[in-house]
């Protein structure tokens, strides 16, 4: 069986407060999550276990994410000198970009696809962060992780999505993984 790695972090620092989107890597991961296919399981991430959390990456016959090769992948840079982008790796919206020519929000796939939103939004985590509510963090984190794994079994068995767009119309559309 395929081991596919579902994957989301959140960061303990902004782009504004790094300098820029330029930056990413020294945004810091606050809390990692993974679900993985041959374990079953969730495994959360707090930033001492990032080595555990690169070795379970490498190991993946598969990464899924959405955005993770721009952002996930650029904060765990911080941490290692590989260049995980040439991890088996299926970024969602970088596949999504390429069919619409425009970026979709995990969470107008969700709402569209599956009628549920996200619990809250990465400045939420990040004040959470500042707050020391690595618990909360951790949950949303899981949630997203979720959200992501539904979105591409959806896909992979439907091929095809639904989003909503910018007027709030439901659409639908094709994909190849």
């Amino acid at each position: 069986m395929k081991n596919i790695v579902y994957f989301d972090l959140e960061t303990q620092q902004s782009a504004e407060e790094v300098g820029g989107w330029d930056k990413i890597s020294q945004m810091r991961m606050s809390i990692g999550v993974t679900y993985s296919t041959a374990t079953g399981g969730y495994k959360i991430y707090g930033e001492k276990q990032v080595d555990d959390l690169l070795t379970e990456l490498q190991r993946a016959d598969l990464v899924v994410g959405f955005n993770n090769l721009r952002f996930d992948y650029e904060v765990l840079h911080y941490y290692t000198t590989l260049d995980l982008r040439q991890l088996p790796t299926l970024d969602m919206l970088v596949e999504l970009q390429n069919t619409l020519n425009h970026r979709l929000s995990l969470d107008s796939i969700a709402t569209a696809t599956f009628g549920v939103e996200k619990t809250a939004e990465g400045l939420q985590a990040l004040e959470w962060f500042k707050q020391g509510k690595l618990a909360e963090i951790a949950e949303y984190c899981c949630y997203d992780v979720k959200i992501t794994k539904l979105v591409h079994e959806y896909g992979a068995q439907n091929k095809q999505l639904h989003y909503a767009n910018r007027f709030g119309k439901k659409m639908t559309v094709p994909v190849k993984w």
